[in-house]
């Protein structure tokens, strides 16, 4: 998340990833002022215009929060609540109105005053690493950019390498310029580059990539192990032990560490982790909670204030906390597992 601390009350604000948006939802609250961009119908008073239909037009509105919430469509909140400013005359203070806040919107919270866990959630240090992954043979290439523990595919690059039309005329180098101009839309500040996939093919597109001006100021870095390209490259990297090892200080390593050593202790029938809202409840009651995994899925089956309320209760005991997404096998897996997982310091008497 990008943050900009503007005073002692307001902050600005981007979510970059689906952690984010959990995030903002953990800490605006009801009673608080959110400014963004929004559209709405406005009426206009022209002549021949319908007077049952207004003209859609972009706005920005700065709304008194009444309540927040999760939209069914993933990775979006939805913030309602009292319009108290707007840059259109036609928009009327105190009309009510909601906000659709996505990845990549800019918007400013002001509080009247900040919590210890609200505080925490913003403006404690967090993990930003993000890691540009590039999956490539000779026929193909997938490209995706991982940024905590969400992942964001490309559609799969293609050579032409095995096409008749190629026999005689295939130039690798060719391929490696199509794939450096689609890592460049994806890279930001800060990246570092993955490659991986079987064969030489790796190994010759880190060294045409360190030649370019623009990239070899990333970390650069290839990885063998991985015998597949493309897409499967990408999914199969993602779920690997060679991915747990090559970006061990990550958060989608330490997610993947966390699953891994709950399964480890479920079939040594250790007490000492939970699955499910009620369990891991029960256990974050009695301090047991030392790290603890939750998706989007834990919201389908409680109370949206409830799971809040609970997270910022874990959190605020010291507990690592980290959501996941559909996006990667982390989430698809915490999600079959009751939408969150902990490992407990101690099992619980029973």
């Amino acid at each position: 998340m990008i943050i900009k601390k503007i005073d002692d009350n307001a902050v600005a604000l981007i979510p970059e990833e689906s952690d984010d948006l959990f995030t903002l939802r953990r800490i605006i609250s009801k009673g608080d002022r959110v400014t963004g961009d929004t559209s709405r119908a406005v009426k206009q008073e022209k002549d021949f215009s319908r007077p049952d239909k207004g003209e859609r037009v972009r706005i920005r509105i700065a709304l008194d929060v009444e309540k927040i919430s999760i939209d069914e469509v993933v990775d979006r909140l939805r913030v309602q609540g009292t319009i108290e400013e707007s840059d259109n005359p036609s928009v009327s203070k105190g009309s009510h109105h909601s906000l659709t806040l996505k990845i990549g919107d800019a918007v400013t919270l002001v509080k009247k005053s900040w919590s210890d866990i609200e505080q925490k959630l913003i403006f404690g240090k967090k993990d930003t690493s993000t890691f540009l992954l590039a999956a490539i043979d000779t026929t193909d290439c997938g490209l995706g950019r991982l940024s905590g523990t969400h992942l964001k595919l490309l559609p799969n690059m293609y050579s032409g390498a095995s096409g008749k039309r190629y026999k005689s005329k295939f130039n690798i180098q060719d391929f490696f310029k199509d794939v450096q101009s689609a890592i460049s839309t994806l890279l930001r500040d800060g990246d570092s580059i993955v490659i991986f996939g079987p064969g030489e093919t790796k190994k010759r597109l880190a060294n045409f990539l360190s030649e370019v001006p623009s990239i070899k100021v990333h970390k650069i870095q290839v990885v063998d192990g991985i015998d597949s390209s493309g897409e499967d490259g990408i999914y199969t990297f993602i779920k690997s032990e060679i991915m747990k090892q090559t970006l061990d200080t990550s958060k989608i390593a330490k997610v993947s560490a966390i699953l891994d050593e709950t399964m480890a202790r479920a079939n040594k029938k250790s007490n000492k982790f939970t699955m499910g809202f009620e369990e891991t409840a029960k256990a974050n009651e009695i301090g047991a909670v030392e790290s603890l995994v939750f998706s989007d899925k834990i919201f389908e089956k409680q109370d949206e204030d409830k799971i809040i309320e609970f997270l910022n209760h874990v959190e605020s005991k010291g507990v690592e906390v980290y959501a996941v997404d559909s996006t990667t096998d982390a989430g698809l897996r915490v999600s079959s597992l009751g939408g969150v997982i902990s490992l407990l310091r101690f099992a619980p008497q029973s």
